[in-house]
């Protein structure tokens, strides 16, 4: 225990800056990979990554002058790619509602305190996520720069919502903007947009396209942590939802929404959008016109009641919750286009079981279905942002010419899946963007 204290202080240092991050090559000696055909290991390989990329990767030794060469022999561990988690709220995630109520809700504030939970995040092997909603731009500046430690931010910026929507997060005393002018204080911290109307649609999402959105995310429909709307509402017109897809795809890239129920699923799917996320109250009709038109579903596997939640989200999540045991065998039935994610919100302390989530998955699906899932499946629903995307280049996978996000874990997942459940202790090396983050391995330059 001690040990791995010490282990766990180490990493966080290192993490900050990372681990010999000059290199201009890494070479990974005697990994084993997952070949997805087969769903086994490969045998021995290794792997040469100059940069950010996956120059090389050989079944026999590969020779190099040890000049600004760095070697990691890996002793037959097996290679996966960076975990992707494509359902976060970065922000919301790592504040309590009261902190985010609070007076002092700076960037200073949210850059501290955000930015721990997403080194965090890293050094449990997420190496990229996709926001859906809040007010990330700073914290997403901040990683790419180098000034923080955390994962690649797909960011969709505040939520667009209309008034009594999802993402209406208004409190009793402050009233519409439109007949009193005054803007809430959730529109003024970036969290949410309200906007009604065809035109006030077009704005918010040009606005967050101007902030450097990858993607636009929509309240199609009601919510189990919002005070206003029922789950069972259906929010925006189907002209209003058109207008948000068509200036996103003028821009190159999608819509997706917030959304439950059939009605306001089908709405979206009318609409042009192209993901869809929850969908926990599905039918089968409906999940079959995704599969039919392509449209991706991002589903959750939710945290059951927590002791702290309020009576009444407990009442508005238990359709919910029960749903989501029929939906994800009804998508995998008819081939929906899955992704995975977490989206905890309001509650820090749930972010560390972000591993153990993906073993919610063991009832419908196999561990190398729930490997590809969070890592290859989640990588193709970041690429749905197109030119939009930040980070150009192929993730997911460990092949050449892919971007170099891999953790080198120590047994076999595809065996054995809690392994990823337990990143401090099974995660031996944490490469993003080519850099390491995490490193237990002996090396030798």
């Amino acid at each position: 225990m001690y040990l791995r204290h010490i282990f766990t202080i180490i990493y966080v240092a290192l993490s900050l800056h990372a681990v010999e991050a000059q290199q201009k090559l890494l070479l990974l000696q005697d990994v084993k990979l997952i070949d997805h055909s087969s769903q086994s290991l490969t045998g021995p390989r290794h792997v040469l990554i100059r940069g950010n990329l996956i120059e090389k990767i050989s079944d026999s030794p590969i020779s190099l002058p040890d000049e600004n060469l760095l070697k990691i022999d890996a002793r037959g561990k097996t290679l996966i790619p960076g975990l992707i988690d494509a359902h976060v709220h970065l922000v919301f995630g790592a504040l309590t509602m009261p902190q985010m109520m609070t007076s002092d809700l700076s960037e200073e504030f949210l850059l501290e305190r955000v930015g721990q939970s997403a080194q965090k995040m890293l050094l449990r092997g997420f190496t990229s996520v996709r926001d859906v909603g809040g007010p990330i731009f700073p914290l997403k500046s901040a990683i790419d720069k180098g000034k923080l430690a955390g994962p690649r931010i797909w960011p969709s910026g505040a939520t667009i919502s209309q008034t009594a929507g999802h993402g209406d997060f208004r409190t009793p005393e402050e009233k519409s903007r439109r007949f009193f002018g005054i803007v809430s204080r959730a529109e003024r911290y970036g969290a949410t947009f309200i906007a009604d109307g065809r035109d006030e649609v077009l704005t918010a999402v040009r606005e967050n396209l101007r902030f450097g959105a990858s993607q636009i995310k929509l309240m199609a429909g009601g919510g189990t942590s919002s005070a206003y709307d029922p789950v069972d509402v259906t929010q925006y017109t189907l002209d209003e939802m058109k207008a948000a897809v068509e200036a996103a795809e003028d821009w190159g890239t999608y819509v997706t929404v917030h959304a439950y129920t059939a009605r306001a699923v089908r709405r979206a799917v009318e609409a042009g959008v192209r993901c869809v996320e929850h969908g926990q109250l599905l039918d089968e009709e409906t999940i079959r016109l995704l599969a039919e038109k392509g449209v991706w579903l991002s589903l959750q596997n939710l945290v059951e009641d927590t002791p702290d939640m309020d009576p009444q989200r407990r009442i508005k999540r238990r359709p919910v919750i029960e749903g989501q045991t029929k939906v994800w065998p009804m998508a995998k039935k008819y081939g929906v286009k899955l992704a995975w994610g977490t989206d905890f919100l309001f509650e820090p302390d749930l972010n560390e079981q972000q591993n153990s989530f993906l073993l919610r998955l063991q009832k419908w699906f196999t561990n190398a279905e729930i490997i590809k899932m969070v890592t290859q499946d989640n990588a193709a629903l970041l690429q749905l942002a197109g030119l939009r995307s930040p980070y150009p280049g192929k993730l997911g996978v460990i092949e050449e010419g892919a971007m170099a996000d891999m953790l080198l874990v120590d047994g076999d997942p595809l065996k054995d899946l809690k392994l990823l459940a337990d990143p401090n202790k099974n995660f031996l090396l944490i490469v993003k963007d080519g850099q390491i983050f995490k490193n237990i391995m002996q090396t030798r330059q």
